[in-house]
């Protein structure tokens, strides 16, 4: 079976059946892309992941996950201006951190051209939102392109970086869930390794100055539209747009992105449907293609995903151009929420054009809601039923981002507020002042610890808060995929010690018992404390163990002993038990992975490992 890092690197051309997210990587390779920065976050990670595929002896991308994505776009930025293609790439709210380096890009001559690759989330399917980076482009003045298909994901990606190279500026390839997981046979161009110029090209005097002080602010931003105008020209060529005439001058409707898919299917056979003019972009906006398409029509409804962006420069556009056309748009508070499913689309057609049919309302069936859950012989469940008992009902508890965020749910109910990656120590500290009646307890996990934890954590030492931090530590990034993070290789404990924190704890969150009284030791300092409650990721080490051809210890079993108390249940919810019709609890032997952490949490001792067939001892 040929494996993604091989055709990655074949000189084709080729024809391959592969997720957007692996056109991707193609694109980049094709487009003689040296240096590639990220930090994890869904729907991106399979890009870091193909990459990571490549042979490294053969793989032309230099490749890392940095810490966070702020100096992620700073390390691309950097490769940029000293003469290198560079590309970053991250999850729609991690555009957030990044933010403060990247509104500067566009003042900057990026001569080596870069490309930041956005994976925004309609639907709010693995965020705490669902923002449309599109404001945040707009306010730095940085085109977006916007692919619906892996093929225009390749397609799109190398004439971003073109343009970015050309123009010496950067280019947002702006991406969503469904393009980056959808699969499309692509047909992939040429590629043939070409030797490296490492010659450092970096020149302040000749492409600079790379230093926005106020005497030069104006002068670059001067340069920054004047580049975004002349691109957006060349972005109105002919092939950039689609546009279906279906010889309807009444009815027009503007697109872009999935929204097209989604139109294309509600239309399917409808009589008489409207002409369609699908952007590939809805920033800068293509006036001539736009005016164009609304001229020839009377009535135009604009489609988009989020927010109305484009409705809006659309509805100025023809103010401005005095055009006779009634433009639609976003009338519905609904209108602003969620992906734009064929579903959607459809209602939203009908609510303007009334003689398209409406959806059908789908058939009631029975389902059982599926919560969330951590997984079998997760260390955090193990943590959460430790640390609750602990805590008073009066105790405050500040979650943060990362599988242990699920300890909100039941029965664990432990973190009451979350902003994002890293605020815990900043809100916790927060929540304390003038609180001495409450205790305050923040959770952190230690990819985020590296992330963007240890500024709040050096404030709370500064400032002499009193709260406990209890730290998650697993070992990797497991919440995106299991990629490594800088405690690999630095050591948190020695981080803490140097930051000057006195009282610090240390517990694998297996030995429950040592793990409870801990964190009430450290909840009775007057002082910042932390928890390091460790234990390494099991998903990641059952994966571990079957790549080498090791079996699972054998799942434990529910002797005789058991009263049916059903606290396995209950409170310490391992999804590998549960209630049968009678009532009893019994072990699902698929999920079980045989650890042994649930044995301590039954107050009778009826979970027990299970005998091995030899008769050698004991499995877990």
């Amino acid at each position: 079976m040929e494996k993604i890092g091989d055709f990655l690197i074949q000189e084709g051309p080729m024809k391959k059946p592969v997720m957007g997210n692996v056109a991707l990587v193609r694109a980049m390779i094709e487009a003689s892309v040296r240096v590639v920065t990220s930090y994890p976050g869904s729907p991106t990670p399979e890009i870091g992941a193909a990459i990571q595929s490549i042979p490294s002896e053969k793989n032309p991308l230099y490749f890392e996950f940095s810490v966070n994505e702020k100096v992620a776009l700073e390390v691309a930025f950097g490769a940029s201006i000293n003469g290198h293609l560079s590309c970053c790439f991250f999850k729609s709210v991690g555009l957030n951190v990044a933010a403060d380096s990247f509104v500067q890009l566009s003042l900057m001559e990026l001569i080596g051209g870069m490309v930041v690759v956005l994976g925004d989330d309609p639907g709010a399917h693995s965020s705490q939102n669902e923002q449309d980076n599109l404001h945040i482009a707009r306010m730095a003045y940085i085109p977006v392109l916007e692919p619906s298909t892996p093929s225009e994901t390749y397609a799109f990606f190398l004439r971003a970086a073109q343009l970015s190279q050309i123009n010496r500026m950067p280019v947002i390839l702006r991406l969503t869930t469904h393009v980056c997981h959808a699969r499309e046979t692509v047909s992939f161009g040429k590629w043939q390794p070409q030797p490296r110029d490492d010659t450092p090209r970096f020149d302040p005097k000749k492409h600079g100055p790379y230093i926005p002080i106020t005497a030069q602010v104006f002068p670059l931003k001067r340069r920054a539209l004047k580049k975004l105008s002349l691109l957006s020209d060349e972005l109105d060529a002919p092939g950039w747009h689609k546009r279906l005439d279906n010889e309807n001058p009444t009815r027009g409707l503007i697109t872009h992105g999935t929204c097209f898919l989604s139109c294309m299917e509600t239309l399917e056979g409808t009589s008489h449907p409207p002409d369609i003019l699908k952007l590939s972009h809805r920033y800068p906006l293509s006036t001539t293609v736009v005016l164009d398409f609304l001229r020839s029509h009377s009535q135009v409804l604009v489609l988009e995903e989020l927010d109305d962006t484009l409705e809006k420069d659309i509805k100025a556009l023809a103010l401005d151009q005095g055009v006779d056309c009634r433009i639609t748009g976003k009338d519905d508070v609904e209108d602003w929420i969620g992906e734009y499913t064929p579903r959607k689309v459809q209602e939203i057609l009908h609510r303007n054009w009334p003689d398209i049919v409406p959806p059908v309302d789908p058939v009631a069936t029975a389902s059982f809601p599926r919560p969330a859950q951590m997984c079998p012989g997760c260390g955090h469940r193990s943590a959460f039923h430790a640390i609750k008992k602990a805590l008073s009902k009066e105790d405050i508890t500040v979650a943060d981002i990362g599988c242990h965020t699920l300890g909100f749910l039941e029965p664990y109910e432990v973190g009451q507020v979350l902003l994002c990656m890293g605020h815990s120590n900043g809100t916790g500290a927060g929540l304390s002042l003038f609180n001495r009646q409450r205790k305050v307890v923040t959770f952190l996990g230690d990819s985020t610890f590296f992330h963007a934890g240890i500024p709040g954590i050096i404030n709370a030492v500064l400032h002499g808060h009193t709260h406990t931090l209890i730290l998650m530590q697993n070992d990797t990034t497991a919440m995106t995929g299991h990629q490594e993070h800088a405690g690999t290789k630095i050591a948190i404990r020695k981080i803490l010690e140097a930051i000057g924190i006195q009282h610090i704890f240390e517990v694998d969150t297996y030995r429950q018992k040592e793990l409870t009284q801990a964190v009430k030791q450290a909840m009775e300092v007057d002082a910042f404390s932390v928890v390091i409650a460790r234990h390494p990721c099991m998903l990641k080490w059952t994966r571990e163990l079957r790549r080498k051809g090791r079996a699972l210890p054998s799942p434990v079993q529910i002797s005789n002993r058991c009263k049916n108390i059903q606290r396995c249940i209950v409170h310490f919810a391992c999804p590998t038990f549960q209630r049968k019709q009678d009532g009893a609890v019994e072990v699902q032997r698929e999920l079980c992975i045989g650890d042994g952490s649930c044995r301590q949490t039954c107050p009778v001792d009826a979970i027990e490992k299970t005998p091995l067939p030899n008769g050698e001892g004991e499995s877990s």
